[in-house]
């Protein structure tokens, strides 16, 4: 069985997500913004081992510990889609910019493009490509237990903000079009920030999406 703890990190309350296949205790952590001890603590609570840091984007409340615990685990970096890597090159200058702790730099071990299956233990997870709020995003979606990992593309009742460098407002509206609205209404999905949520709730009630439920 799959399970999942969210755990939220920095000052911008982003949604860490700890998975772990339950019977062999192998685990991964899609976005490890911040607070490293934090994460550290709440695996070794579960008796997890990290097997691999994934990540949505770029930016810093989503990496901002991902090279302190890839090298902690010695695990390797997967995602995201290699147009983020000027985000990831410049995460210490932005920490220091809004007066966070200077990270450590990140290594990306492995970028993605979109249509890979990543696994843990028995489990599968397909990546979708969904630039917008970054020109490099990518969400993480299990179709056996029906949840997507949105990362900033879309929020309950909002959508990602695209007024950062590269960032495309009408890009962002496509993806969430196509790599969100073409699954399950049923589908829950974990995004960057806030509640969790369902396709079929957006589908209806989100205001930015408002005619393209279709």
């Amino acid at each position: 069985m799959l399970q999942v703890q969210i755990v939220p990190v920095t000052a911008f309350a982003q949604n860490c997500s700890i998975i772990w296949d339950q019977d062999s205790k192998e685990a991964v952590l899609i976005d490890a913004g911040g607070e490293a001890d934090k994460l550290k603590a709440e695996v070794e609570k579960h008796g997890l081992t990290v097997k691999a840091l994934w990540l949505t984007h770029g930016h810093l409340d989503h990496a901002g510990a991902v090279g302190e615990l890839s090298k902690h685990w010695n695990v390797p970096v997967i995602g995201p889609h290699k147009e983020d890597a000027f985000w990831l090159d410049m995460i210490q200058d932005v920490s220091a910019k809004y007066g966070f702790p200077i990270p450590e730099p990140v290594s990306v071990d492995q970028w993605l493009e979109g249509g890979e299956i990543l696994t843990l233990g028995q489990h599968h997870f397909e990546v979708r490509y969904a630039p917008g709020h970054t020109p490099g995003h990518v969400m993480f979606y299990n179709a056996e237990y029906g949840v997507l990992w949105t990362g900033d593309v879309l929020f309950k009742g909002s959508i990602g903000r695209t007024d950062f460098p590269r960032g495309n407002h009408q890009q962002l509206l496509d993806s969430i079009e196509r790599e969100c609205f073409s699954l399950p209404d049923q589908t829950q999905f974990i995004s960057g920030h806030g509640p969790i949520s369902t396709i079929g709730y957006e589908k209806q009630h989100n205001p930015f999406m408002a005619g393209k439920a279709g």
